[in-house]
């Protein structure tokens, strides 16, 4: 193939070529998107129909809870596809949008949970000023705000991919279009591309780390003065499944995108990407339904009407 405008398609390499294990990954694969979709869908209904609800970091779970199940239905319904027939090939105009929604979601779920450390700080450390601080306003301006820059972001990404040419192959050792593979079939120079990466990641990750790790230092500080233990164990249970959720996913991201390519596998690859891609979507709404007492009431309550 010449140069890019002659690719039409891509063929995604998925996790096996043999049948029987294809039609297992996509009993795998519909079952984990079920449990995702009804998951985060059970939490965004209930903080919409329950008023009790209605506060800054319910309205941040939920928006977090909406990019899990675009994040998700980027991804699984293609390699679902894949599975089940068979049929490998993705459209140029289809990878293109994997990779912008890739870039737009994953840079969502950071800007999120970044948000959401700053919503417990303000209201553990400056409990008076809450509303204050985070009004309905305020967090609308937020979350906007958040959406706008990760979708510049992610376009910024497809201007530079759009420019590539791929003249070494048509196979992408993934299950999905994602940019480091990409990278490695162009026969175009990508150093651009990947200094890019590589500098907007420290520089969102090192800021976003840094953020929600001086907020809980912050948190912690103002928890342990708290004379009540249960009100202690109220503050951290609260904080916990946050701090776990923000560590599985940037953890993984950075893996996929910033490890040196001596670390690169087909295997890797796959596991990498199936833990930022996949798991997060899955577990987040699980996670703080089970650590929060206001959505576990609403959700119940909501399941017996």
């Amino acid at each position: 193939m010449a140069n890019q405008s002659t690719v039409t398609e891509f063929l995604l390499m998925g996790f096996s070529d043999d049948r029987n294990m294809q039609i297992l990954y996509f009993v795998m694969f519909l079952v984990i998107y079920l449990l995702a979709l009804t998951g985060n869908f059970l939490l965004v209904v209930a903080v919409i129909l329950n008023h009790h609800l209605h506060a800054p970091m319910y309205f941040f779970l939920a928006n977090l809870s909406f990019s899990d199940v675009c994040f998700i239905s980027t991804i699984i319904p293609k390699a679902m596809a894949i599975s089940l027939t068979n049929n490998r090939w993705i459209s140029y105009a289809g990878c293109v949008a994997q990779v912008f929604s890739v870039f737009t979601l994953a840079g969502s779920e950071v800007a999120l949970l970044t948000i959401m450390a700053y919503d417990r700080y303000v209201a553990i450390c400056h409990p008076l000023q809450y509303n204050l601080i985070l009004n309905w306003d305020a967090s609308m301006q937020i979350a906007a705000a958040s959406w706008l820059t990760c979708m510049i972001h992610a376009l910024l990404q497809i201007v530079i991919v759009y420019h590539w040419k791929f003249c070494r192959s048509y196979r992408i050792e993934q299950f999905f279009c994602d940019v480091p593979q990409l990278q490695k079939i162009s026969c175009t120079d990508t150093r651009i591309s990947q200094i890019l990466i590589l500098v907007i990641g420290i520089i969102v990750n090192s800021f976003c780390t840094g953020f929600i790790f001086a907020s809980y230092g912050y948190i912690f500080s103002a928890v342990l003065k708290i004379p009540s233990v249960q009100g202690r164990y109220k503050a951290f249970s609260t904080c916990a499944p946050h701090l776990m959720v923000f560590s599985l996913f940037l953890s993984s991201a950075v893996f996929a995108y910033e490890r040196p390519q001596s670390l690169s596998s087909h295997t890797l690859d796959l596991l990498s990407a199936v833990l930022y891609t996949v798991l997060p979507p899955l577990l987040n709404p699980l996670i703080y339904s089970f650590r929060n007492k206001g959505i576990q009431k609403a959700v119940w309550r909501m399941l017996k009407k």
